[in-house]
Order: structure tokens, then sequence, then C-alpha cells
């Protein structure tokens, strides 16, 4: 039986090979889905409310503290 320990090795080794090209293949596409997804709620109106509600709160937080601490301590 050892001997032939040697003969499965190969098989074993294409077969590793054959599931890491699968597995970036389907990384590869689930990338691009995940891009038309995203491009697609880009487009939509939900997209754009919320694109626009983001650039309000980091309007927000700009405009807030102007370098000030949020709490002041005070001793005494």
């Amino acid at each position: 039986m050892g001997c032939f320990a040697c003969f499965d090795g190969g098989s074993k080794q294409r077969r590793r090979e054959e599931e890491r090209l699968s597995s970036e293949e389907a990384r590869a596409r689930a990338a691009e889905a995940a891009q038309k997804r995203q491009e697609e709620f880009d487009k939509s109106a939900a997209g754009r409310a919320a694109k626009a509600q983001i650039a309000a709160i980091a309007k927000q937080n700009a405009n807030t503290n102007k370098g000030e601490p949020a709490l002041k301590w005070q001793m005494g």
C-alpha cells in the first residue's frame, strides 16, 4: 500500500489546484456581482437618498466642536 502513495499525490495536488482556481473564479464573479449591485443601488432613489444623508451627516460633524473637546472637565 505504501508504494502507491506516490501515485495519489499527483491527483491530490491537481485537485487542490483546481479547487484554488475555481474558488478564485468564484471570488471574481462575486466581486463583479457586488460591484453591479452597488452601481444599481447608487442609481436608485434610495441610493441617492442615502448618499445625501451621509453627506449631510459629514457636513454636520465637520461643523461641530471646531477642535473643542466634547466634554469639558471642571475641577473644584
